[in-house]
């Protein structure tokens, strides 16, 4: 943690609400992105970004800087959305249906792109959560099995081999897929 972290959260702390909104500002972005993709679209991930900004308030009091703030926030966060996701039944997503859609006419590289990247979403809402939080905090976060585990308090082990399912089954949902072809090729490879 660096030093003006250090001090924001001692400030934020102490019930200085300007470094109280600097820091939640600066890890905005990051809270926002792994709500998206653990809740699949936008509308959860904004009410889940709102309660774990909340619960960061609620527990920031509780912060003893044992852990980097960073890791702290991501333990909050995928913990609060994964609460979230369990108190409400999701809402469809409207075209997903049809996610193994593959254009009739050659597009550009970047709606081939985009079709991908809406398959592979799709794939991924439909993992199991146990399956779909490993690999997202992995695969789509770059965090480490060390750090996983730590994160979701399981053995490294149990995240290694939730991460190997998750992406067998996300081989089999999107092999037939031509848009998810480079992704199916990079599981294969891990």
């Amino acid at each position: 943690m660096d030093h003006n972290e250090s001090k924001l959260i001692a400030a934020a702390q102490n019930g200085d609400s300007a470094a109280l909104e600097k820091l939640l500002r600066s890890h905005y972005d990051m809270i926002f992105s792994l709500c998206r993709k653990l809740t699949g679209n936008e509308a959860d991930a904004n009410d889940a970004t709102q309660e774990v900004l909340l619960s960061i308030v609620k527990g920031l009091p509780s912060f003893r800087g044992t852990s980097k703030f960073s890791t702290w926030v991501y333990r909050i966060a995928t913990n609060t959305t994964l609460d979230e996701l369990r108190k409400r039944s999701r809402r469809p997503l409207l075209g997903l249906e049809e996610s193994n859609y593959v254009p009739k006419q050659k597009g550009s590289d970047l709606e081939d792109s985009v079709v991908s990247s809406i398959d592979l979403q799709a794939a991924l809402d439909r993992l199991p959560e146990d399956f779909r939080t490993p690999i997202v905090l992995r695969d789509q976060l770059g965090m480490n099995y060390e750090e996983i585990a730590n994160l979701l308090q399981l053995p490294s082990g149990t995240v290694k081999s939730r991460i190997a399912r998750a992406r067998s089954r996300l081989k089999d949902d999107l092999l037939g897929n031509k848009n998810a072809s480079d992704f199916v090729k990079e599981v294969e490879n891990e």
